[in-house]
């Protein structure tokens, strides 16, 4: 009669171990997959955001939406129509296309889900200059014509949005912190240390790989390593 064995004790360790070491193989990579995917979709949902904004220009006299500041609606409640959804019957939270995939997680792991408190994942250009000169300028806080922009396939319009425990949390249309969410002097660039309230680091130094997505004016969207980024690549004039 033949007797049917099962594993010994030394057997089932054995391939434990296997396991657990394939995981510890396997794990960095699925993370790297999961980041460029991440960033890809990132990408595509800058994309979509500077075709709202081309179509709302083509509405409003080819004018687009700035800063934070001003009587006029942030720009993603203004960009609702052209995103499918109606501006006085839309949330604008259901827009997917506003959130990063990668901005910081809740949980550990593969598995940790983006902060869902953090309902706009993008910060805007609302940097003027008055010359190729000036190296300061100031915010303009108000919509802006797209002939004035001189490079527009080599201006910045949107760009990732820096987290930080200075960074705010933007969770309605009219959070009073939405005022922080656009870009107007040197400290709010990913090269900054700053983490002053108003004047620190505003775009991600490190949401994807050792930069961030950016919309150029051009409505093409890229990436681009914190440190390339400079004044320049934010001048409307």
């Amino acid at each position: 009669m033949n007797e049917r064995r099962g594993f010994t004790l030394i057997e089932l360790l054995v391939v434990i171990a296997i396991i657990a070491l394939l995981l510890a193989i396997l794990m960095p990579a699925l993370q790297r997959v999961k980041k460029q995917a991440q960033a890809t979709i990132c990408l595509s949902n800058l994309k979509q955001i500077g075709m709202a904004a081309e179509l709302y220009a083509h509405d409003y006299d080819r004018f687009v939406p700035r800063g934070s500041t001003g009587s006029n609606p942030i720009w993603f409640m203004q960009f609702l129509p052209y995103v499918g959804q109606k501006h006085n019957q839309g949330d604008y939270k259901g827009v997917k296309i506003y959130r990063c995939d990668s901005f910081p997680t809740t949980g550990s792991g593969l598995y940790g889900v983006p902060n869902k408190r953090q309902t706009v994942c993008y910060v805007m250009n609302d940097w003027t200059f008055s010359s190729r000169t000036d190296n300061s300028g100031t915010s303009i806080g108000r919509p802006t014509k797209l002939s004035v922009f001189r490079r527009p396939a080599r201006t910045i319009y949107m760009a990732d949005n820096e987290d930080g425990d200075w960074r705010p949390i933007i969770e309605r249309e009219d959070s009073p912190e939405i005022i922080r969410c656009d870009i107007f002097i040197r400290t709010h660039l990913p090269d900054s240390e700053s983490h002053h309230i108003n004047d620190g680091r505003r775009i991600a130094r490190e949401r994807h790989n050792q930069g961030c997505n950016v919309l150029f004016l051009d409505w093409h969207s890229e990436y681009v390593r914190a440190e390339d980024m400079t004044i320049d690549m934010w001048r409307d004039k």
